[in-house]
């Protein structure tokens, strides 16, 4: 066990602790042994400095590949790490470039003192992988907090009893960044189970979840809440902030599952959007979710937070028990007649619009691939 303390960090908020992380670090790969790291790193409770970027993890070569390295605070708010480089676009907190899986980071708060500075860069052909993150939360501006690239794996990671607070000029998990430009994107589909357990998702503006490429997603318990909107518009994303983004149609077969479960979503403005997907297969499940917390908000009748993109595979996507504002849209790229039925919702309350009149395709009729179920709508509501 190695404490940064025991390193010169001193914790004050004002003191540049930079060199006692890197030696800590330095430490735990220099004690790596037939390719098991057994190190924690301590960082008590305090405010740490950190100015230069991969301070905190610096996963590169030579270094061979190593499982097994944990970092450890003293509680969440307790123990703060404030990454303050001199640019922000372009500089992590962390990377790991193939080389540790089995990662831990507990009971810490990462915050960006510099706008557009990321938290973690990983880059995997095969070993960068379980990923875990207990009682985190994430402060400040972000352009990334974990972005991922690579051909393979970058998989098996989970958040747990975690905050995701802040911001972020692109998205909190950004999965398929291909920086390396690999020949074909699809290369990077092995981007595979992803859990978030009884999160606190209350962040200022930007994406929490986008996949340009395949993903295994369960999203299960907690508070969902985009509490602004972003300050400026972009080319990509305009000025609209989605928890769940897939903006890119086909990949491989097994690599488009999405599932939330037990979620409180608020919609406070026209621009936020719970899910925005563009898959044209797999399968996408809501259970026991609500977004009607703002239902008298005036925008919230003809909100359209749920947006999707569908073909003749799908995605197959179902809600179950869950209470609904506004209105759902889907695109068909003009083959709204030709489709099966692809999307269904059993027992739900619509609490803004009829069943006839919750569906909208393109042309704002009811597409007739959607079915509903037993399900309860505003006629019903007003009763």
């Amino acid at each position: 066990m190695l404490n940064v303390a025991d390193l010169g960090a001193v914790g004050d908020g004002r003191t540049d602790d930079t060199a006692a992380f890197e030696i800590a670090y330095s430490l735990a790969a220099a004690r790596v042994s037939r390719g098991v790291g057994r190190t924690v790193i301590e960082i008590p409770a305090g405010e740490f400095l950190i100015t230069r970027a991969h301070a905190l993890l610096n996963g590169v070569a030579p270094l061979r590949a190593a499982n097994g390295l944990r970092f450890s605070g003293a509680g969440k708010r307790m123990t703060t790490l404030v990454f303050r480089p001199d640019n922000g676009p372009g500089s992590y907190l962390c990377r790991n470039e193939d080389i540790w899986s089995n990662l831990s980071f507990e009971r810490i708060q990462f915050r960006s003192a510099t706008p557009g500075a990321s938290f973690f860069s990983s880059y995997s052909t095969g070993n960068a992988q379980d990923y875990r993150f207990s009682e985190c939360e994430w402060m400040g501006e972000w352009e990334f907090g974990l972005a991922l690239d690579g051909t393979n794996t970058n998989s098996e990671m989970r958040w747990e009893a975690c905050r995701v607070g802040g911001s972020y000029r692109r998205a909190f998990l950004y999965s398929g960044l291909s920086q390396r430009q690999q020949a074909d994107p699809n290369d990077q589909d092995q981007f595979l189970n992803y859990w978030f357990t009884d999160m606190k998702v209350e962040y200022e503006w930007g994406n929490f979840l986008e996949f340009p490429y395949g993903g295994s997603i369960t999203c299960r318990g907690g508070s969902y809440i985009i509490t602004g909107t972003r300050p400026h518009s972009t080319a990509e994303y305009g000025t609209t902030s989605t928890f769940f983004r897939f903006p890119v149609a086909r990949h491989h077969d097994s690599v488009q599952r999405f599932h939330a479960q037990d979620i409180r979503f608020e919609v406070r403005n026209p621009q936020v959007q719970v899910i925005d997907s563009v898959w044209t297969s797999g399968t996408i499940h809501f259970s026991d979710c609500d977004d009607t917390g703002l239902s008298f908000k005036a925008f919230a009748t003809e909100a359209r937070a749920h947006r999707y993109t569908v073909g003749p595979r799908g995605p197959l996507i179902r809600y179950d028990s869950c209470q609904l504002v506004g209105r759902h849209e889907y695109r068909t790229d003009g083959r709204r007649k030709a489709l099966p039925i692809v999307a269904r919702y059993d027992m739900c309350l619509l609490r803004s619009h009829s069943a006839h009149e919750f569906a909208v395709a393109e042309d704002n009729v009811r597409p007739d691939f959607v079915r509903f179920v037993d399900c309860l709508d505003n006629s019903a509501v007003d009763t």
